[in-house]
């Protein structure tokens, strides 16, 4: 795990804490190569190590209610069906570097998990971004409304995503540089997964520009990324 820079800041608690749940989660789950792709136990430990980032102080029955992880080799595509008012039918294939099911799997490529080890784009992460969808989708649909602890309040939440998201999605549209990857303009389930990328591996960015996004975050993970890199750094 000393490969995981996401991993870096945590104290030795935290990462005794972390390796207890990814050891939970690899005997929990069920981790399968597509295409003859062999999956070793260091990748194994590598994805559970991250998957197990956000729920740090959640647990694992936040992850209950599927049993498989599915690793590609590399990007994968998908194929969706959309029919238009006509009722006229389109297949579209799209290049993933991961997926995640309701209810279902949670799909990766390993050569984007590798990328995010050795050639981290500021901001990104593929685990914790289909894990975050994982999380979104325990209300029962991924909206970007991740089942929120009792002393949190819901029309706060939904007013300050939904107020960034905005705010997204108009520089977006008017072709303006983001420092938030705008793929996040894309929908609220996709914004909330891509906050938490960077909530866990760039919490400067995204506190910097989104302050107040980053806060709720802090409620619902019971985590301050920032916080841990300043005691580390200190």
């Amino acid at each position: 795990m000393q490969d995981v820079r996401v991993l870096h800041d945590l104290s030795s608690v935290e990462k005794a804490r972390l390796r207890q749940l990814a050891t939970r989660f690899i005997h929990a789950k069920t981790f399968t190569g597509t295409h003859g792709f062999q999956i070793t136990d260091e990748m194994i430990v590598i994805i559970a190590a991250q998957a197990a980032l956000p729920i740090l102080k959640l647990g694992l029955e936040y992850y209950s209610g599927w049993v498989e992880v599915i690793v590609y080799q590399s990007s994968f595509q998908v194929y969706h069906e959309e029919t238009d008012p006509s009722g006229l039918i389109s297949r579209e294939s799209h290049t993933l570097s991961g997926e995640s099911w309701l209810r279902g799997p949670v799909i990766l490529s390993w050569e984007d998990v590798e990328q995010d080890l050795h050639q981290p784009f500021q901001g990104h992460n593929v685990v914790i971004h289909e894990f975050a969808h994982k999380l979104d989708m325990l209300n029962g649909r991924s909206n970007g409304m991740p089942p929120l602890h009792p002393r949190m309040e819901i029309k706060q939440w939904t007013n300050v995503l939904s107020a960034a998201f905005d705010v997204l999605q108009q520089q977006v549209a008017h072709h303006h540089q983001t420092r938030i990857d705008a793929y996040a303009a894309t929908t609220p389930a996709e914004f909330f997964a891509v906050v938490s990328e960077y909530f866990f591996s760039a919490p400067g960015i995204l506190e910097q520009y989104c302050p107040d996004v980053y806060q709720q975050l802090t409620y619902f993970f019971l985590q301050d990324p920032l916080l841990r890199k300043k005691r580390r750094q200190a």
